[in-house]
């Protein structure tokens, strides 16, 4: 082989050898190319789903929130409903004192009252009343007085709010009182 023919060669072993160089560049330009984005891709990805996160945290968080405020509620009725029962008991006790000091002064006022025999009220003794009332329960006429009042008073309550509204109604038209009087004298007038 002549002089020529080696440089031809060498040239051709050198552009192949360029040639591989430069195609294996390429290859791996292209090759970062594809990972840049594929790490691109997943960078995105990542950020969608860390917002996800976020929003799941973010609402769980919430959740826990209105979990924390129902159990306090809870606990606070749970107080208020234990206040509200020794209030109660309390109350119970208090009235439970006050019958006993009721029944107590019935007693001494049955011991005191000549008319009542044995000295005992509502105890399976007799407390029917022997002579002058001819022997009528004492207790029972008692209880009839004091309704008796009470409808009485009752009705001097009404005709005194009919008064005051015939009044507020002369009032307002301008006349006088239909009766001639003011409600005061009129239950004045009423009263026993």
């Amino acid at each position: 082989m002549s002089t020529w023919q080696w440089v031809v060669l060498a040239l051709v072993v050198l552009a192949l050898i360029v040639l591989a160089v430069l195609l294996l560049r390429r290859s791996r330009a292209s090759k970062q190319t594809r990972q840049r984005e594929r790490a691109r891709d997943l960078r995105q990805q990542a950020e969608a789903d860390r917002i996800e996160v976020q929003r799941r945290e973010a609402e769980a968080a919430r959740v826990d929130a209105e979990a924390r405020l129902a159990q306090a509620e809870a606990q606070a009725r749970a107080a208020d409903a234990d206040q509200l029962q020794a209030q109660a008991r309390e109350r119970a006790e208090h009235a439970s004192g006050a019958r006993a000091e009721v029944e107590e002064r019935l007693r001494k006022a049955d011991e005191l009252d000549p008319d009542v025999r044995g000295g005992r009220r509502g105890q399976g003794t007799d407390t029917r009343v022997t002579g002058a009332s001819g022997g009528r329960d004492v207790r029972a006429a008692d209880r009839q007085d004091v309704d008796q009042q009470n409808v009485d008073q009752q009705n001097v309550d009404q005709q005194n709010v009919d008064a005051h509204d015939a009044d507020r109604s002369a009032d307002r038209t301008g006349g006088t009182p239909a009766s001639g009087a003011t409600s005061s004298e009129e239950a004045r007038r009423q009263r026993p």
